[in-house]
């Protein structure tokens, strides 16, 4: 070959492979076609690629072009801001190559986590499946799961895909997350994004971040006792840092929770575990975004009082502002540790959204929730706030309440509701001081409000456990 032919072909190599090597931006798997962005909303969209390269990403809504360049650490992100629109769009993210997003909706993000009653789904059994799978024709709910991954540390990307939600996407996709979805996309008639990122059998300190473990004494040495088991990871932040952490900083309009059953040994730190839960996701994410979570339902667990107390930390948790617990005491089942009854509690997580997060006020969210007592001679008498409509026993009486005197030694207690109001006594206790209602781990009460929601579990004192 002659020498100057031989340069030109050298010459071409050369800039083919550095074409061939330039050409690396790249995304991460929670953006990617079919995915709902949060609407009306500043959102990010990141990637990876070639120090120095520049990057353009155009949204097809406003086809307005936001320019970046790759840092030294090979990593960019833009922001765009969102429309309304609820027709299908694109994004076309532009480097040395071109990527080019398809039929992306713009809507409702919601983030779904917890343990195995999240992660359940119609596949492995819920009330009237095959009816449900049937009806799951929904192009406007998309879906996205994530695999169960550990990791050391946090890491930057995750397996899953976003899928349009059909009958045979559904059944392998989280049951409460799904009707909660279904009945946002219904009300509020825009698209919806569902992300599940669930394992069964986790106790919570798995979902935190290290630091705000480590940041707290009682938590870190709480999360250190934990045993190993067969399931599932026990680790503290082993499961935040492969499955939450790299689907930050995706815009969330939300958070659901469905967790606790692998808590109950330590309900005492559980009501210090959950807010800090909360603040550590806020934080990551630097959004106060609303928090929804179910309390769990009763169940067989080995001793006496470790439902009603894991219950009590969970109700105590709606201190934290922007939160809202789903009680479910009446859907559930005593012998079988997942209710298979995933619509109500997809529904009722999904009031407290519509009312709280979207405005309508008029859908009811929360059965009563003890608010105060008052000592009347041998009799005590109880307020509830979300009782403003009544009160109700769906049977002749009230069921589960118990009264004690000064000697802390509980009696089955008669109960009666008197207007927003309920009064409770004992022939056997003259000088009440203290109720306690549902503080069994198998009770089922029977106090509604008129809204047809079930009233928590509750206890007016803080003695300890016997």
């Amino acid at each position: 070959m002659h020498l100057k032919s031989f340069g030109k072909l050298l010459l071409l190599l050369l800039l083919t492979g550095a074409t061939s090597s330039a050409g690396a931006v790249s995304l991460p798997a929670i953006l990617g076609n079919h995915m709902v962005l949060q609407r009306n909303a500043e959102v990010t969209i990141w990637g990876w690629g070639n120090t120095g390269e520049e990057v353009t990403v155009t949204g097809s809504w406003n086809n307005q072009p936001v320019k970046t360049k790759v840092n030294n650490l090979a990593q960019w992100s833009v922001k765009l801001q969102t429309s309304g629109t609820s027709v299908p769009q694109t994004v076309t993210v532009k480097g040395y190559n071109t990527i080019v997003l398809e039929d992306v909706l713009l809507g409702e993000v919601w983030l779904c986590s917890g343990q195995s009653n999240m992660d359940w789904n119609a596949n492995a059994g819920i009330d009237n499946a095959e009816q449900h799978v049937k009806e799951a024709n929904y192009p406007s709910i998309r879906f996205f799961q994530v695999l169960k991954r550990t990791a050391d540390a946090p890491q930057l990307d995750v397996q899953g895909q976003w899928v349009v939600c059909t009958p045979e996407t559904m059944k392998h996709f989280s049951s409460v997350g799904y009707f909660f979805g279904r009945e946002l996309h219904q009300n509020l008639k825009v698209p919806v994004g569902l992300i599940n990122s669930s394992w069964g059998g986790t106790p919570i300190e798995i979902w935190f971040s290290a630091p705000a473990l480590a940041s707290n004494p009682v938590l870190a040495e709480s999360a250190a006792k934990r045993k190993e088991v067969e399931y599932g990871p026990v680790q503290s932040a082993k499961a935040y840092n492969a499955m939450i952490a790299p689907l930050i900083p995706f815009r969330l309009a939300g958070a659901l929770w469905y967790q606790g059953e692998s808590n109950v040994d330590a309900p005492e730190v559980y009501a210090q575990l959950l807010p800090t839960l909360i603040q550590d996701w806020r934080t990551a994410w630097q959004n106060e975004f609303p928090f929804y979570y179910v309390q769990i339902a009763p169940y067989k667990y080995g001793g006496a009082e470790e439902w009603p107390r894991l219950a009590e930390a969970q109700l105590k948790t709606l201190r934290v502002p922007n939160t809202g617990m789903a009680v479910i005491s009446d859907v559930g089942n005593v012998d079988d540790i997942h209710p298979r009854n995933k619509l109500d509690v997809g529904k009722r997580l999904a009031a407290w959204a519509l009312n709280k997060t979207y405005g309508q006020k008029d859908v009811p969210f929360s059965g009563p929730l003890y608010r105060e007592m008052r000592v009347e001679k041998d009799k005590i008498r109880l307020s509830f706030d979300h009782a403003d409509q009544g009160l109700v026993a769906k049977g002749k009486e009230l069921t589960h309440f118990e009264i004690a005197g000064e000697d802390q030694k509980f009696v089955p207690a008669q109960a009666r509701i008197d207007g927003k109001t309920i009064v409770v006594s004992a022939k056997e206790v003259k000088k009440p001081v203290a109720v306690r209602f549902g503080w069994n781990n198998t009770a089922v009460p029977n106090l509604f409000g008129k809204n047809g929601l079930p009233a928590s579990s509750f206890r007016t004192d803080s003695w300890p456990k016997k």
